[in-house]
């Protein structure tokens, strides 16, 4: 049966749109059909990311009867499928973002996966890809400002009748001033799914316009990002030794 998992935050800069993309890829790897839908038709982000910020049809052409959605996607060189939505601004307000439920019952027929990467905050965009998913990913960082947020989501998914899979923290450098994560899991009573450490290799993977479990796949922060893919998909994963990320490197 496949499922709808929609990514989200209580505020932006998170590493949400990374969190979506990557779990997407690491869900490829594994043989899974995915596909990744930039659901946050405000900011965008997910085309950019990937190197089709703007293309022929996008999630907006469909969401305003222009369209099919089976037109507004595009495979990535990485073998990764994608539904970018447009940068333009013009037709924000016509746009209904309800129709992100019905757009969802169509893709659960094209993938194993679907991924709907949500827009930041709590506002009526956010809220509909919440509304449309089988189940909810919280990601967050590991500071007080971030986390307070998520309970905030939290308690929203809860009042929408979602349920939540858990929760992704990202950005983890193991500085004292970060909130423990021990603390986080007490205070949104969630499961931690992932803890992903910050990587330089973030802003590479960014320039080369592809996921970072592609253009640096023995990383610490991809390896994260595959085991939370292989909890995701049910199936058997041990992670490579540190000799064996070594050689991978060399």
């Amino acid at each position: 049966m496949s499922k709808l998992i929609t990514i989200i935050s209580g505020k932006g800069g998170v590493g949400k749109t990374t969190t979506a993309i990557n779990l997407g890829a690491a869900l490829n790897s594994f043989g899974k059909e995915v596909i990744v839908v930039d659901a946050n038709l405000t900011t965008p982000n997910v085309g950019l990311h990937l190197g089709a910020p703007i293309v022929p049809v996008n999630l907006n052409h469909v969401l305003l009867g222009k369209a099919r959605i089976a037109d507004a996607v595009y495979e990535h060189d990485s073998g990764t499928k994608i539904i970018p939505s447009s940068l333009s601004v013009k037709e924000l307000r016509r746009l209904n973002h309800k129709k992100l439920r019905d757009v969802g019952r169509t893709l659960r027929r094209l993938a194993d996966f679907v991924i709907y990467d949500s827009a930041a905050g709590l506002g009526e965009e956010a809220v509909s890809s919440m509304e449309a998913a089988d189940e909810l990913i919280i990601v967050t960082n590991p500071e007080i400002p971030a986390v307070t947020d998520a309970l905030k989501t939290a308690k929203l998914a809860e009042e929408l009748g979602k349920h939540v899979l858990g929760v992704v923290v990202t950005r983890v450098r193991g500085s004292r001033t970060e909130m423990p994560l021990g603390n986080i899991q007490e205070m949104l009573d969630l499961p931690i799914l992932a803890v992903i450490p910050e990587d330089k290799n973030m802003q590479y993977a960014l320039a080369q316009k592809d996921a970072l479990f592609h253009v640096r796949p023995s990383s610490k922060a991809a390896l994260a990002y595959k085991k939370l893919a292989a909890k995701i998909a049910g199936v058997n994963y041990n992670e490579p030794s540190l000799f064996a990320r070594m050689f991978a490197r060399a």
